[in-house]
Formats: C-alpha cells, sequence, structure tokens
C-alpha cells in the first residue's frame, strides 16, 4: 500500500515537472554577480531555464530540510538521554532478577521470565 502511495506522488509530481521542463527549455544565462552581470567569470553561460528552476527547488529542500534537522537536535539528543537511562535499568534489573534467582534456586516467581533482546519489549 504504501509503494503504491509512493508511485502515485511520484507520478503526480513527473506530470506536473515534465511539462515544465518541456515548456522551459530555451537557453538562459546565469549571472552570478549581482553587481556586475555582464562579468564573464560569474556567468553561466546558455544553460536550459528548468536546470536553474530544479537546482533552486533542490538547494530549497536541502536547506529546509537541514534546518529542520537542526531544530529537532534537542529531541534527539533528549532520546539519547532517555535511551540510555533506559538501558541503564534494564541492566540494573536483570542483575536484581540474577541475584533473587542465585539466592532461591528451586524458587518460582510468579512475574513472567524476561530476558534476551526482547526483554526490554516485553511487559
Amino acid at each position: 500500500m504504501t509503494r503504491f502511495i509512493k508511485n502515485i506522488i511520484l507520478l503526480a509530481i513527473a506530470v506536473v515537472l515534465v511539462p515544465l521542463s518541456v515548456a522551459n527549455r530555451h537557453a538562459v544565462s546565469l549571472s552570478l554577480n549581482p553587481f556586475d552581470p555582464q562579468d564573464p567569470r560569474l556567468t553561466i553561460p546558455d544553460i536550459p531555464l528548468f536546470w536553474v528552476i530544479f537546482a533552486s527547488l533542490g538547494v530549497g529542500i536541502l536547506v529546509g530540510g537541514l534546518g529542520a534537522w537542526a531544530k529537532q537536535g534537542r529531541w534527539r539528543k533528549e532520546a539519547r538521554v532517555k535511551r540510555r537511562e533506559a538501558d541503564k535499568w534494564h541492566r540494573e534489573v536483570d542483575q536484581l532478577r540474577e541475584q533473587t534467582e542465585a539466592m532461591a534456586p528451586g524458587a518460582t516467581s510468579s512475574a513472567p521470565k524476561l530476558s534476551g533482546p526482547d526483554s526490554r519489549h516485553a511487559a
């Protein structure tokens, strides 16, 4: 289902981008010097306009993604701290369980025995 939705979205994007590319295929000169547009050192001559449009969209997506990633740094740090704390508590529980089992080897506890990698997710 996810693959189907992804393909529908990509098809919609292609339906928009292909006509945009065909309509804007004439050559333009991209000047990177705002003070002297005729400066040949900072001018990219004769590139299709749709390349300029797509490159600016791509740069905008990258900058927006980096900005969102940087903004979420606090939450990622908090998640790392909480994960370490949870791992510490899980290790302590495992140690206490081993100690109680060693103290009374014949006794069975009423709590379910949790061990292995899935012990963190069971409850």
